[in-house]
């Protein structure tokens, strides 16, 4: 037996667990985190309360396996899950999307302490938050956080501003994406966020998906242990098929969300027009087309979702195989299936969470039912990864055969001259 399929009989995989009696378990808390969502949208309240009962019931370690205190949850049954939380409130699922990636990545690492001690971590009901992006004048490529040796010391300081700092706000650990000045390499520094020498910002000023938590994060000096710091290179491979994912089950819940709440209203409706088709609202045959489009369009967008999670199942598993032909076939499968899902998704879920309108006129633009926040956290959440650029992906793939590229960075872009634009 060779030392890849020694460390694959030992290390138990998250592969499968009854989806049914793992939903139970978190079915009351959607509830209730159902119950207030529109007040915190309008007011925004950030989901403070929300977030930590979820951590408390285990949420954040569904994937960790159940011999090291998780659930034992496979991708697909997460990503099926995070539909059902979406549908009760989509940006507590945004802010949850760094804490599954560290967890995704710390799940396929190295055997060893360290690992074992992120597990305890994600047991226990500890959280990670999201540090990658900065913006500004940042070259394409680069990052302007460090971290540094502290001189006589055996721990590093971490120093920098991030931008889109989803989750951190709520966080007990920080991914922050920097690169060290002693050896230029590009790092994962885990920060804990609570110390001093990290503040979090509610500043994100986008239409949609205001109660993410997303913002500015600082860091001054920074503590970071030695040991919390992992070289980027060694990052799972299928991050972003994985991060994308987030996104698809996003878009699915909100969608689902948004039929439930088009039928309420509609049902509910006693007023008409007089040039209508039916003596009553929920008899007209033109309103009930609009609602059944919608529900066609989150059906469709929930199944993508999960079609699209399959082959990343696959890539955590051939992470496993100590074969690299299969680990590569299984990174491009997933992140073929995560762009072919942004593609579909968008062009469903963003035009039927405007479509609601139609069926309920001048009302359904009240702020006291908030039936915007549909639509402004569909069009939010497919602008993150520019879908654009997705379909000249897999057409390549398609065409040509062309690997996708796994990992993309944004910034200032230089000029021919090699100035920047």
């Amino acid at each position: 037996m060779t030392a890849v399929q020694e460390r694959r009989a030992a290390q138990p995989i998250a592969s499968e667990t009854d989806y049914d009696t793992l939903a139970a378990r978190f079915r009351p808390l959607f509830a209730d985190i159902a119950d207030g969502v529109v007040e915190r949208e309008r007011d925004h309240v950030l989901p403070y309360e929300q977030i930590d009962a979820l951590k408390k019931a285990g949420f954040g370690a569904v994937r960790v396996p159940r011999s090291d205190g998780g659930s034992g949850a496979s991708i697909p049954q997460l990503f099926r899950l995070l539909v059902e939380l979406s549908a009760a409130d989509s940006n507590i699922t945004q802010a949850l999307r760094g804490h599954f990636a560290f967890v995704e990545d710390r799940l396929v690492a190295a055997d060893g302490p360290e690992r074992d001690t992120w597990l305890r971590r994600f047991a226990d009901g500890q959280l990670v938050g999201n540090a990658w992006t900065e913006i500004g004048d940042v070259p394409l490529g680069e990052a302007n956080t460090k971290v540094s040796p502290v001189p006589g010391e055996a721990h590093f300081f971490a120093n920098g501003t991030k931008y889109y700092s989803t989750g951190s706000i709520f966080a007990d650990w920080i991914d922050l994406y920097s690169q060290r000045t002693d050896t230029g390499a590009f790092v994962i520094a885990a920060v804990e966020a609570r110390q001093p020498a990290v503040t979090h910002s509610d500043d994100w000023n986008g239409f949609g998906q205001q109660t993410t938590g997303s913002g500015t994060s600082t860091y001054e000096n920074a503590i970071v242990q030695p040991e919390n710091i992992f070289d980027f290179s060694t990052r799972f491979k299928y991050q972003t098929a994985f991060y994308q994912l987030f996104h698809l089950a996003t878009l699915a819940g909100i969608a689902r969300a948004a039929t439930d709440a088009i039928a309420r209203r509609v049902t509910a409706r006693t007023r008409t027009f007089s040039h209508g088709n039916a003596p009553t609202y929920a008899q007209d045959a033109q309103i009930q087309q609009v609602v059944g489009e919608v529900s066609a369009a989150a059906h469709a967008a929930e199944a993508i979702a999960l079609h699209a999670a399959e082959p990343a199942q696959w890539a955590y598993e051939a992470a496993f195989t100590g074969s690299p032909d299969e680990e590569k076939s299984a990174n491009i499968a997933a992140e073929i299936a995560s762009a072919q899902g942004q593609i579909s998704a968008t062009a469903l879920v963003v035009p039927a969470t405007a479509k609601i309108f139609d069926a309920l006129g001048a009302s359904g633009v009240s702020r006291d039912w908030d039936l915007d926040r549909f639509w402004r956290n569909a069009r939010t959440v497919a602008s993150h990864n520019p879908v654009v650029f997705k379909a000249k992906v897999v057409g390549d793939y398609e065409i040509n055969g062309t690997e996708p590229v796994y990992v993309w960075a944004i910034g200032t872009a230089p000029t021919a001259e090699g100035d920047k634009a």
